[in-house]
């Protein structure tokens, strides 16, 4: 049986046969630590393939001393890679509201009364806030004044403005835990 270092020095010197010798030897292997983890056979044999493919195209300037430390590390890393995309969710933003779907019942009492109850809450939390920063950010967010458009009232640059409301903005994000407060925040009083 010819040894793994005999393969890579066939390989580096472009032998299209010792790699899928080696691929042969190892891709099954990785398969297996891939699916481990993924349980998605199609996701599996992309990830075996990108890593002999990577294998492949760095094979003249890559130092591999261990081939099974190598492809443990690589399935390792495409795994993580699979699952943060997976983990990403898109957001799809609608700039106008009304061409959403309307097929849901509300209710407006109860509506209204979390409004304003979070409206109470955020208050609180604005109070805690410097006052030149509180000042600030209810020019941004309740009158709709621009950062240049506060900075000129104000008299001061443009920058400390900017600054001035993510003060503002992390510290809310610290003391609010509802994400529909973030929005209110976010999108106007």
């Amino acid at each position: 049986m010819i040894t793994d270092f005999v393969l890579w020095d066939s390989i580096k010197r472009d032998d299209e046969t010792a790699f899928s010798e080696l691929f042969h030897r190892y891709s099954p292997r990785i398969y297996n630590k891939a699916f481990f983890k993924i349980k998605d056979t199609e996701v599996c044999t992309q990830i075996v393939h990108d890593i002999f493919l990577t294998l492949w195209n760095n094979r003249k300037t890559l130092e591999v001393n261990s081939f099974i430390g190598y492809f443990t590390s690589a399935t390792r890393y495409q795994v993580y890679r699979y699952t943060l995309r997976q983990k990403s969710t898109l957001i799809d933003y609608k700039e106008d509201l009304s061409s959403l779907s309307n097929n849901f019942t509300e209710n407006k009492g109860y509506s209204s009364v979390a409004y304003q109850d979070l409206e109470l809450e955020l208050e609180s939390y604005l109070q805690n806030l410097p006052k030149r920063c509180r000042e600030i950010f209810l020019m941004s967010r309740q009158k709709s004044l621009s950062n240049d458009e506060i900075a000129g009232a104000l008299g001061i640059s443009r920058r400390s403005v900017e600054n001035q409301i993510t003060y503002a903005l992390k510290q809310l994000r610290v003391s609010l835990k509802d994400i529909s407060v973030l929005l209110i925040i976010l999108y106007g009083l």
